[in-house]
C-alpha cells in the first residue's frame, strides 16, 4: 500500500503517543518529565492539527501543525504555523514519511491563512535539520530559546507569502518584529499574497479582513 499522510483518527491517538514517546525517549530527545507531553496527542488534537503517515495499514509518523495560536504555537505570532513533534519510526526510514508529513503541515497552514511556518529542533536532530532546509526553511537565530535549562532549540522559519500583512513589505523568515506585536491585537491590513490594501471590519467577536483578488480572511 502506498504512504499516506491524513488527519489523525481517534482512535490513533494511543499508538500515536506511543510512536512520539518511544522516538523521542529512545533516541536521547527527552526526558521523563516532558513524556507526559510527549504522549498528549488528544490534547493537542482538540487545539490543533496531529497528522499520521501510514505505510502498509501501519501508523509510521506523526506531527503537529498548531495554525491558530494556542499552546502547541509556541512562539509564534497570529497568522504563525508552528510545526511540533515530527517523529518517524525507525522502520519507515527512508519512506519519505518525515518529508510527507511536513508537506502536509505545509498545506495545513495555508488552507488555515498562515503566511508563515516556524519550527523549533533540537541541536542533535541533524537529519531533520537537513530535511527542513530542502524544503525551503531558513534558519532563525534571533528566535533560538531555552525551554528549560541546558536544552537549546534552534529554529527554522518557511514563509508561505511574499508581503508582511500589517505593513505591507517583504515578509522574511524572521519577520518584523513590531508587525509581529501588532499582529497581537490588530487584523492585517494588506494581503499577503498580492500586498493590496484589504477592506477590514472589526466585530465584537473578531474581525475579517477582504482581498478583492483572494477572499476573505478572519479571525
Amino acid at each position: 500500500m502506498p504512504l499516506v499522510v491524513r488527519p489523525i483518527a481517534p482512535s490513533e491517538h494511543a499508538a500515536a503517543a506511543e510512536l512520539t514517546a518511544t522516538v523521542y525517549r529512545g533516541e536521547g530527545y527527552s526526558s521523563a518529565d516532558y513524556e507526559p507531553q510527549l504522549r498528549a496527542v488528544g490534547a493537542r488534537a482538540e487545539t490543533a492539527t496531529v497528522l499520521v503517515a501510514e505505510l502498509d495499514g501501519q501508523v509510521v509518523g506523526a506531527v503537529t501543525v498548531a495554525t491558530r495560536g494556542g499552546e502547541w504555537a509556541e512562539q509564534s505570532a497570529p497568522g504563525e504555523a508552528v510545526v511540533r513533534m515530527l517523529v518517524v519510526a525507525a522502520e519507515a526510514r527512508g519512506s519519505g514519511a518525515g518529508e510527507a508529513l511536513v508537506r502536509a503541515c505545509l498545506d495545513t497552514a495555508r488552507a488555515d491563512g498562515c503566511s508563515l511556518v516556524r519550527l523549533s529542533s533540537q541541536e542533535s536532530m541533524t537529519t531533520a535539520h537537513r530535511l527542513y532546509e530542502r524544503l525551503g526553511f531558513v534558519r532563525t537565530p534571533s528566535f533560538d530559546w531555552s525551554p528549560v535549562p541546558g536544552l537549546h532549540l534552534r529554529t527554522y522559519a518557511l514563509p508561505l507569502a511574499p508581503w508582511c500583512g500589517q505593513c505591507g513589505e517583504a515578509l522574511t523568515p524572521e519577520g518584523h518584529a513590531a508587525c509581529r506585536r501588532s499582529a497581537e491585537l490588530d487584523p492585517p491590513r494588506y494581503c499577503a499574497r498580492c500586498r493590496r490594501r484589504m477592506v477590514v471590519q472589526v466585530l465584537p467577536t473578531g474581525w475579517t479582513a477582504r482581498c478583492s483578488e483572494h477572499g476573505t480572511v478572519s479571525g
